[in-house]
């Protein structure tokens, strides 16, 4: 009888493509996902980032247990960061749960599974260090137009106030020729876009001791047929080389938009952070940025309140955000991570004071994101439509997609359209209305193009890639994948 299983994720980019390693790993291994939330398996990959991660998984876990009283054969598995970090903490806690594996082995969770009904015993398997990279392992993907390609894991660099360096390991690059096959291979299946992924992408290629590795990826993506944009998160400013700025702006793929973490505008906090870099660096990036990529649509991250964060400091932010006018901002109050340095610092802000800073940076924000929107009424936008977005927008009839810059847009799906419009089709129409967090285009569609990706998500077929090594050290015309490197469209 075939298994069911249902993967819940928490946390970011790193963990939805992590999430699709481990569907691929768990549909090669016989099991079809559950298509309710009554799954003979469910796999958590958890996050330690976020404010209560270990609440919100005991939490769920907790939830599940009358499920697995009532079904003593359904499995429970967690992996991910807080597995990372918990490690047997979890089944002394939930002993309920069936296995607790690592972020350095994401691929021995069938095996684990499979050792945990023969033993009937819960299996713990945490490692210290990555032995093969995740893209070696096969991955059923989410979406049948855009794709996560990972081109590093882990992290050199010693942020305060986080966990991820100590959870993931050192920064491990890949071999440019493995992530041009995959990104090929991937395109051989229908997908328009890319996003390439690493916790501090600006320093790929410090492994193979190559300088300028990052800005030859993004021109060696530009070379290849039938990829129409490429994307990339997150790059640290430390590492920001005018080498990049001129590859994103001469490689036609390579879309107007950059997220870049500021964390702060206070030169102070941002070195009790061991932030290397100041405000003045930061601010030159994105000043060469939008010199050479005036349409560019710049986001980032910032933290309200990290300890010793004077009423000084914080107006420091607020200069910045106004003087960055950011088309968005993920804007954080800064809570304690156990194990980080931050959360034993001295000088930790009461709530209220964090609380009522983080009111007035969100007013500036939205206030600059709205100014910037309305900017974009009578532009002309190309938008990848998309699934699962602007789901409000259905009593107008609206469809959604994103235009290259990364905005999110809710479209008149009417005027010249050749057949159904379906998610991965690409439209053209023009802006009617900014609104403060995305744009309306209610005027009659300007073009509508039929995509293989269109094709693919009308048939519920979404690519399979089965991992790529080539392990080729070099940039150049990206070598044509071996046929058993892409496996057949699994099914939804």
């Amino acid at each position: 009888m075939t298994r069911s299983y249902q993967i819940r994720t928490y946390g970011c980019q790193m963990n939805v493509h992590d999430s699709e390693r481990l569907a691929g790993l768990m549909e090669d291994a016989g099991y079809v996902r559950a298509a309710d939330d009554n799954a003979d398996i469910v796999v958590f990959n958890t996050c330690a980032v976020r404010e209560n991660a270990d609440n919100r998984l005991y939490g769920n876990l907790g939830r599940l247990r009358p499920a697995k009283d009532a079904n003593p054969g359904m499995q429970i598995a967690v992996g991910g960061c807080l597995a990372q970090k918990d490690r047997g903490e979890i089944v002394k806690r939930a002993p309920w749960v069936d296995v607790v594996f690592g972020t350095h082995n994401i691929g021995s969770l069938p095996v684990l599974l499979e050792r945990a009904r023969h033993n009937a015993e819960a299996q713990v398997e945490i490692l210290e260090s990555l032995e093969a990279f995740p893209s070696a392992l096969p991955a059923r993907r989410d979406s049948a137009h855009s794709a996560w390609v990972s081109i590093s894991v882990g992290c050199n660099n010693t942020c305060t106030f986080c966990i991820v360096p100590s959870l993931r390991g050192k920064e491990k690059d890949r071999r440019p020729g493995e992530i041009l096959a995959e990104v090929e291979a991937l395109v051989a299946e229908g997908v328009l876009e890319v996003t390439l992924l690493g916790q501090n992408v600006n320093s790929y290629g410090v492994e193979f001791g190559q300088r300028t590795a990052f800005s030859d990826l993004l021109r060696a993506c530009g070379k290849i047929d039938g990829l129409e944009r490429v994307r990339f998160t997150s790059p640290h400013p430390k590492d920001f080389t005018d080498d990049v700025i001129a590859a994103m702006a001469e490689t036609p793929n390579v879309c107007p938009q950059l997220h870049m973490p500021l964390q702060s505008g206070s030169d102070q906090v941002l070195k009790a952070m061991r932030r290397s870099y100041r405000a003045d660096r930061y601010l030159s990036i994105v000043d060469k940025v939008r010199t050479a990529l005036p349409h560019a649509a710049i986001t980032t991250d910032i933290i309200v309140g990290f300890p010793g964060e004077t009423e000084q400091d914080f107006q420091g932010t607020l200069d910045v955000v106004a003087a960055s006018r950011f088309s968005s901002a993920y804007t954080f109050q800064y809570s304690k991570r156990p194990g980080t340095p931050a959360a034993t610092m001295d000088g930790q802000l009461p709530k209220q004071v964090v609380q009522e800073r983080y009111e007035r940076l969100i007013a500036l924000q939205e206030q600059i994101s709205w100014d910037l929107n309305r900017e974009q009424e009578g532009r002309v936008v190309e938008i990848v439509v998309s699934e699962g977005e602007g789901r409000k927008d259905t009593a107008t009839r609206r469809l959604s997609g994103r235009a290259r810059d990364g905005r999110l847009v809710h479209f008149n799906p009417a005027g010249v359209v050749d057949q159904e419009i379906r998610p991965g089709d690409v439209v053209t129409t023009e802006v009617t209305y900014g609104a403060p967090h995305n744009l309306i285009a209610d005027g009659e569609l300007l073009s509508h193009r039929r995509t293989r990706a269109g094709d693919n998500w009308a048939a519920g077929r979404r690519p399979k890639t089965s991992g790529v090594t080539l392990g080729l050290p070099a940039f150049g015309a990206p070598a044509t994948p071996e046929p058993a490197a892409v496996g057949g469209c699994g099914s939804r």
